[in-house]
């Protein structure tokens, strides 16, 4: 009899894993400084079972054969610049790090005009060939990719606002690593909200919410909330020309691919900060904490109890985020 209870406790808990790792993902821009790591680390997420890696670079295809190579439980394929049709037909999660590393002396303005048009492209080819497909915008400036990826998606008659993600992670991550550093507290177990937007004074770090709690001075605030907001520019000067954030970057979209999947899967209480559609402030759209669900964004929640000094970064940036999201928006409906 106990044999039995066990063989069909086995049998349940591999039905429940294989629910877990039923999805179909593709990396858009595969072959970049944060599209092959990235790719490595959905390989080896056990949610997925099959992996496409497109890019327009020649070699991609190499890329693929080498993931494909890796003992986990996933098919992998690369593709090349005319088989973007055959790279996401199907797919369930398309993370998307396409376009040009942001250099020394480069703003995401300059960013903007390369990889605006990338994206557009790329979100196009998303709507049709796999339009109920979470959609994750990792490619910078994300405070306006992500609203051309909205008006792309509209254009097509696709647009789900709970399927369309940018990809904030990183900013989470550095707060969680900074905060835990300077109190010395594993960052793994330090949890900081970072709301707004992904670019500069847009990044607004929550200290106040850090858990465990704590306080800071005010010079200890203001020191942590400049290096979070500007982790990125930390990164490209100590590369000298070299690149920029692209293994934090692979990591950071990784972790929220996967927190995505878990929400589809099912799972409850997945709630992480993402750059969406929302109605909390002015801005159309804004990072905040987002419960993640079967259908994508399950919901939205306001930025909480927050200090006078939270409340003014925020207010002081919303011009800024508003205008490069209006970029956005103009750009995609001008082309």
């Amino acid at each position: 009899m106990l044999s039995a209870v066990r063989a069909v406790s086995r049998a349940a808990s591999a039905a429940a894993q294989q629910q877990r790792r039923a999805f179909r993902c593709s990396v858009l821009g595969a072959a970049g400084g944060i599209g092959q790591p990235l790719s490595l680390l959905m390989k080896l997420n056990p949610r997925v079972t099959s992996l496409t890696c497109y890019d327009v670079a020649p070699f991609v295809p190499g890329v693929g054969v080498d993931l494909a190579h890796i003992n986990t439980g996933s098919t992998c394929v690369g593709y090349g610049k005319d088989d973007l049709k055959k790279a996401l037909d199907g797919c369930d999660i398309v993370v998307i790090p396409a376009g040009v590393p942001r250099k020394p002396g480069m703003t995401r303005d300059d960013l903007f005009n390369i990889n605006a048009g990338i994206v557009k492209t790329l979100v196009e080819g998303c709507a049709d060939a796999c339009p109920n497909a979470c959609i994750l915008i990792i490619s910078n400036p994300v405070n306006s990719t992500v609203p051309i990826a909205s008006e792309v998606l509209k254009k097509k008659g696709v647009y789900n606002p709970k399927k369309l993600f940018g990809v904030t992670t990183l900013d989470v991550v550095r707060a969680r690593t900074f905060v835990g550093n300077a109190r010395n507290w594993d960052p793994a177990q330090v949890t900081v909200p970072v709301v707004g937007g992904h670019a500069g004074t847009t990044i607004v770090p929550l200290l106040s919410q850090a858990q465990p709690q704590t306080t800071f001075t005010d010079e200890e605030r203001d020191a942590l909330t400049h290096r979070i907001m500007f982790g990125g520019d930390e990164v490209v000067k100590a590369k000298d020309g070299a690149g920029s954030a692209t293994l934090s970057m692979a990591y950071a979209g990784a972790e929220f691919a996967d927190k995505v999947m878990a929400g589809l899967s099912g799972e409850a209480g997945i709630t992480e900060c993402t750059f969406v559609e929302s109605s909390i402030t002015e801005a159309k759209f804004f990072s905040s904490p987002v419960t993640l669900g079967k259908e994508g964004v399950e919901t939205v929640h306001d930025v909480g109890a927050i200090n006078d000094h939270e409340k003014k970064l925020i207010a002081d940036m919303m011009p800024d985020l508003l205008a490069q999201a209006e970029k956005g928006f103009k750009f995609a409906k001008e082309s």
